[in-house]
C-alpha cells in the first residue's frame, strides 16, 4: 500500500498566490467513517498526519494511522513512527553529531559499503551559538573582541564545520555572531507550512539538539529537543519512535496584568508543571487567553517546556501566528499558503474553536501573574519578586539543597571590600556579580527587550548607577534586536549602565559567562561570600553559570537591569530603593518602571518587517572572519591525531553485521550513588575546565595553556577529554562520598577516594562493569548526548534511578546503556543500598519493553538485597538499538544492509 490510496486523502490546494500543491487531508480521514478526527488536539492531529503522508505499508502502516486517528484522552499508549520534516542543531551538540556522521563514514566503508550513504536525507540547519564566551564586557568593543577571542579558540572546530556543511548535502550552517538557534528558527528558519521539493505540504515540524527546541512551538511548529544520536539517526532517515503521549490542555483565560510580562508568566507556568506531572507528556495551550499573548510571549512559554517537564508546549496556528510571519518577513505566498493548509485540515484556532479532548486540564487566570524570579538552582523553584529580598536570609541559613547554602549566623556577617574603576565597594552574602540580558528564552522578545531598555533609560536620567562589582551584558537572539534598540535609541542607555553587547549567542546562561574581574574574584573566596547571578535565561543549576556564583536567579530582562542597579539580592527592590538620584532623593523600581503602553508604542514604531528581511537575506554568508575559515571537500575526514577538538570517536570500533545478544550483566561496582535532581550539567559540564581536573591535566600533557583550555562544550569532538570531564561538575554530590562536593567518588572494595574518571579506568583496567544509582529526575536540563557518552565511555553499563527526564532516558538507550527504575516508593534508601555493593541484572535475549527485571546487591559482608526494577526500554525498537549497543550502530548497519 502507497499512501497516495488511503482514504483517498491525497488531495490539491489551489490559490493564485502560492499555485498548486498536494496534501493529505486529515477531513477525508474523518469522513471515511473511520475516526473522529475534529476532536483531536492539534499536536496530536500533526502526528496524524505525518503517518498519513508517510504511510507505505512497511515502516509506516495503515495500523499506525487508524491508531492514532482514534487516539483517546485516557486509552492506552503505543508506539509510532514519527518522521519530521527537519532537523536543526547547535554547535555544542551539532559538532559531536557530525563527528559522529564522520565516523560512520569510516565505518561504513570498512564494512563494505558506500560513505555516501551517511548522509542526510532532510534538511539540517546547524547555527553556531553556543561557542561565544564573555571575555570582555562593559566596554564598547566588547562584540569585535570577544569575537575575536571566539574564533582563535574555535577555528579548528569551525574549520570541521565547515568540511561537513561542504561533505554532506541538506547540511546548511549558520555562522558566528549572527544570533541564538531558537530565535533564529523562530524569526527565519520555520516554514509554519512546509512545501517540499515534489510540491507537497503539510505541517513544518523538527527535531533539535538542544532541549530548548519547542521554543518554536509558540509559533505553530510541532517541535522538541532530542540527544544528538537520535538526531543523527533522524538525519538518516530513520523515524523517531515514541509512544503516542498524554496530551495535558492549559487553558488561558484573561490577560497579564500592567508591569508583568511574559518571563514572570512563564516562571509560574514551569513551577505549576513541575506540581502536576508533565514529564513525558505533551501540553497544548487553548482558550481565550492565548489571544492576548504575542508570539514572542508564546515562545517565552514554549521555551521552557524542558524546565516544565513536558516534551512540548504547544500553541496552535492562529490570527497571531499570520501577523508575526508578516513582522518577520516571510513571504505573501508561504502566509497564504499557511492560513488556506491550516483552516483545510482544522489546525487554525479561534476562539470560537472547539475545545479539543485533551488526557488532563489546567486553568491559570492570567490576570493572577505577579512579577518573579526562580532560583537559587533550579527553574521551578519560583519566587515572587516581593519575596526574594526578604527570603534571602532563609536561603543562606537553610540546609544544604536546592532551597538552602547551609550557612550558620555567625557566618552571615562577612563581607569584603571591591577596589576597581577608581571606586571601592562592599561586597555582601547576596551581591549580585553577574546581572546578564541573555538566552534564547527572552532576548527576541520585543515586549521585554524594549522594556530593558525602557528601564535603562528612566535609570539614567535619574542618575542611577550599576554597582562597580556587577558584570554587565547584553548578547541579543538575533541581530534584528540590536537594530530595534538601535533605532529606538535605547541601546545607548543600556550601555551607559555597562550592558554593551558581547556577542550574539547563549553566553552566560550555559555557562559561557567569562571571568568575573580579579578584584571581585578575590573579594568573594577570600571572605568566603555566597554570592549572585541574575540572567534573562531558563537555566541556573549549581555550578551552570559560573563557578563563583552559588546562587543564581532567573529574570526578565528589565529585571536583570533593576538588579544590576540594586546589586544585591538580598535588597527588597519592591520597597526599597534602588539608588539616588541626582538629588540624593531615592529611587524605587516603580520610578523606572515603564507602563505596558509605553512599550507597545515603541514596538509599533521601531520593531518593522525590513528589519527582518534585511538581516537575513544574507544570513549564511557570515562576518569576515567566517569566511577566512579553511575548507575542505573530501568525503572522508582527515582525523588529526594530535587535535585536541575533533577525534574519531571508538563508537562503532568493532561493529559487524551480525546479530547481537542481549545477556545478564554481573559484577558491577557503584560508580555514584545520587540523590535527586541530577542534572545533564552535573553529569557532563558545558563550562569551564577546572584546574587539576583529569580534563584539565589531559590538555596540559597536550601542551595546551590554560588560557586555550576553552570549554568542555567546545570539545565535544573530542571523547577522551569529554569522557575525562564526565561527572566533573564542581558542584555534584556523590552520596558515596557524603559531605564532599565535586569531582569525587570512592573506588570499591579499597575505599579509596579519587576522581570519577580515575576510578572508571581503574575499573576499566580490571574488567570491572559499572552501575549508577540514582533518585529522581535523573538526567534533566539539557539534551546533551555526551551525558550518556561520558558513562558509556567510564564503563557504565546500567543506571537505576527512581525516575528519568525523557531526553536521556533516550540517550542512555542509544549508546546501549541500561536504564531501569525502582518500584514506586521503593528507592536506594529504602532499600538501604549504601553504594558498596555489588550488583548483578536478570536480563536476556527475549526481554521485553517496561518488563520487569529483578536486581540483586550484594554486599561486602556476603548479604543479598534482591529487588525488583521496571526496565524503562519503552518500545521494541529500542530493545532493538540495545541490543546492538545504540542507536548509531543500529542504523549503520541497516544502510550497509
Amino acid at each position: 500500500m502507497t499512501n497516495h490510496d488511503l482514504f483517498g486523502a491525497h488531495q490539491q490546494l489551489e490559490a493564485d498566490s502560492f499555485g498548486s500543491v498536494s496534501y493529505y487531508s486529515l477531513s477525508r480521514l474523518e469522513a471515511s467513517g473511520t475516526s473522529n478526527v475534529s476532536r483531536l488536539p492539534h499536536t496530536i492531529k500533526i502526528l496524524l498526519e505525518s503517518l498519513l503522508r508517510n504511510c507505505d505499508g512497511d515502516a509506516i502502516t495503515q495500523d499506525h494511522v487508524l491508531s492514532v486517528a482514534n487516539w483517546q484522552a485516557q486509552g492506552a499508549r503505543y508506539e509510532i513512527p514519527f518522521k519530521p520534516a527537519r532537523v536543526i542543531l547547535q554547535d555544542f551538540t551539532g559538532v559531536p553529531a557530525i563527528v559522529d556522521l564522520a565516523a560512520m563514514r569510516d565505518a561504513m566503508k570498512r564494512l563494505g559499503g558506500d560513505p555516501k550513504k551517511i548522509n542526510p536525507f532532510i534538511p539540517c540547519d546547524l547555527v553556531i551559538d553556543h561557542s561565544v564566551q564573555v571575555d570582555y564586557f562593559g566596554k564598547a568593543n566588547a562584540l569585535l573582541l570577544n569575537e575575536t577571542v571566539e574564533f582563535e579558540r574555535n577555528a579548528e572546530r569551525y574549520e570541521f564545520l565547515k568540511w561537513g556543511q561542504s561533505a554532506f548535502q541538506n547540511l546548511r550552517v549558520v555562522p558566528p555572531s549572527t544570533g541564538i538557534v531558537h530565535q533564529v528558527n523562530l524569526e527565519y528558519l520555520a516554514h509554519v507550512v512546509f512545501r517540499n521539493k515534489d510540491n507537497v505540504c503539510y505541517p513544518d515540524s523538527c527535531v533539535g539538539t538542544d532541549s530548548h527546541t519547542p521554543m518554536i512551538n509558540g509559533l505553530g511548529v510541532l517541535g522538541w529537543g532530542v540527544g544528538g544520536i537520535e538526531a543523527e539517526a533522524v538525519m538518516l532517515d530513520q523515524p523517531v519512535y515514541m509512544l503516542v503521549p498524554d496530551v495535558v490542555g492549559i487553558k488561558l483565560t484573561g490577560e497579564l496584568p500592567p508591569g508583568v510580562t511574559a518571563t514572570d508568566l512563564v516562571l509560574r507556568i514551569t513551577e505549576l508543571c513541575r506540581n502536576f506531572g508533565v514529564v513525558g507528556k505533551f501540553i497544548e495551550f487553548y482558550g481565550s487567553g492565548l489571544t492576548n499573548l504575542s508570539i514572542p510571549d508564546r515562545a517565552t512559554l514554549s521555551n521552557m517546556a524542558p524546565e516544565q517537564g513536558s516534551t512540548v508546549s504547544f500553541f496552535p496556528i492562529d490570527d497571531e501566528t499570520l501577523s508575526y510571519m508578516r513582522l518577520t518577513g516571510r513571504s505573501d505566498a508561504l502566509i497564504d499558503l499557511t492560513e488556506r493548509y491550516a483552516k483545510e485540515q482544522g489546525l487554525f484556532r479561534t476562539d470560537d474553536t472547539q475545545d479539543p479532548e485533551f488526557t488532563q486540564i489546567m486553568e491559570v487566570d492570567l490576570g493572577t501573574i505577579e512579577p518573579s524570579l526562580a532560583g537559587p538552582k533550579r527553574p521551578q523553584d519560583r519566587i515572587a519578586l516581593s519575596q526574594v529580598g526578604p527570603t534571602y536570609r532563609q536561603t543562606l541559613t537553610a540546609p544544604v539543597g536546592n532551597k538552602g547554602m547551609g550557612l550558620s549566623e555567625n557566618d552571615l556577617g562577612r563581607s569584603g571590600i571591591v577596589s576597581r574603576n577608581d571606586a571601592q565597594e562592599k561586597i555582601t552574602h547576596g551581591a549580585v556579580v553577574i546581572a546578564a540580558i541573555t538566552s534564547c528564552t527572552n532576548t527576541s522578545n520585543p515586549s521585554v527587550m524594549l522594556a530593558a531598555g525602557l528601564v535603562a533609560k528612566k535609570a539614567v536620567e535619574r542618575g542611577l548607577m550599576v554597582k562597580n562589582y556587577v558584570k554587565t551584558s547584553l548578547a541579543p537572539g538575533s541581530m534584528v534586536v540590536t537594530d530595534y534598540l538601535k533605532k529606538s535609541e535605547l541601546l545607548g542607555f543600556l550601555e551607559q549602565l555597562g550592558f554593551y553587547l558581547v556577542g550574539y549567542g547563549c553566553t552566560t546562561c550555559i555557562g559561557n559567562s567569562g571571568p568575573l574581574d580579579e578584584a571581585v574574584e578575590k573579594a568573594i573566596t577570600e571572605n568566603d561570600l555566597v554570592v549572585s547571578a541574575v540572567l534573562s535565561g531558563n537555566r541556573n543549576f549549581e555550578g551552570r553559570v559560573h563557578p563563583l556564583t552559588k546562587t543564581n536567579y532567573l529574570a526578565s530582562p528589565p529585571l536583570v537591569v533593576a538588579y544590576a542597579l540594586a546589586g544585591s539580592t538580598a535588597l527588597d527592590i519592591t520597597r526599597e530603593p534602588l539608588g539616588e538620584d541626582k538629588d540624593g532623593k531615592p529611587v524605587y523600581l516603580k520610578d523606572i518602571w515603564p507602563t505596558p503602553w509605553e512599550v507597545a508604542e515603541v514596538i509599533r514604531q521601531f520593531v518593522t518587517p525590513e528589519m527582518f528581511r534585511e538581516r537575513y537575506a544574507n544570513v549564511f554568508t557570515g562576518t569576515q572572519a567566517w569566511q577566512k575559515v579553511k575548507v575542505g571537500g573530501t568525503e572522508l575526514y582527515g582525523w588529526d591525531d594530535n587535535s585536541t577538538y575533533i577525534r574519531r570517536p571508538p563508537f562503532f570500533d568493532g561493529l559487524t553485521t551480525g546479530r547481537q545478544q542481549i545477556h545478564p550483566l554481573a559484577g558491577m561496582r557503584v560508580l555514584a550513588l545520587f540523590g535527586d535532581s541530577v542534572t545533564t550539567d552535573h553529569i557532563s559540564p558545558a563550562g569551564q575546565i577546572a584546574p587539576g581536573s583529569p580534563a584539565a591535566l589531559y590538555l596540559l600533557g597536550k601542551g595546551i595553556e590554560q588560557k586555550d583550555w576553552n570549554s568542555y562544550g567546545s570539545r565535544r569532538g573530542n571523547d577522551q577529554l569529554m569522557s575525562r570531564g564526565t561527572f566533573a561538575n564542581i558542584r555534584i554530590h556523590n552520596q558515596l562520598l557524603p559531605g564532599v562536593e565535586g569531582n569525587a567518588t570512592v573506588y570499591h572494595p579499597s575505599g579509596e577516594p579519587m576522581t570519577f574518571f580515575d576510578a572508571a579506568m581503574k575499573y576499566k583496567d580490571a574488567g570491572i562493569p559499572l552501575c549508577i544509582l540514582a533518585g529522581k529526575e535523573y538526567g534533566s536540563g539539557s539534551s546533551r548526548d555526551w551525558a550518556a557518552k561520558g558513562p558509556f565511555m567510564q564503563g557504565v553499563k546500567a543506571v537505576i534511578a527512581e525516575s528519568y527526564e525523557r531526553i536521556h532516558r533516550s540517550n542512555l538507550i542509544g549508546m546501549g546503556i541500561l536504564p531501569l527504575q525502582f518500584i514506586d516508593g521503593e528507592s536506594a534508601k529504602s532499600l538501604e543500598l549504601t553504594g558498596a555493593e555489588t550488583f548483578s541484572v536478570d536480563i536476556s535475549d527475549t526481554m521485553l519493553p517496561q518488563q520487569e527485571v529483578n536486581v540483586s546487591a550484594t554486599a561486602p559482608d556476603g548479604s543479598v538485597t534482591s529487588f525488583k526494577t521496571v526496565s524503562r526500554i519503552d518500545t521494541p525498537i529500542e530493545i532493538q538499538y540495545y541490543r546492538d549497543g545504540g542507536i548509531l550502530r543500529t542504523v549503520l548497519k541497516k544502510l550497509v544492509d
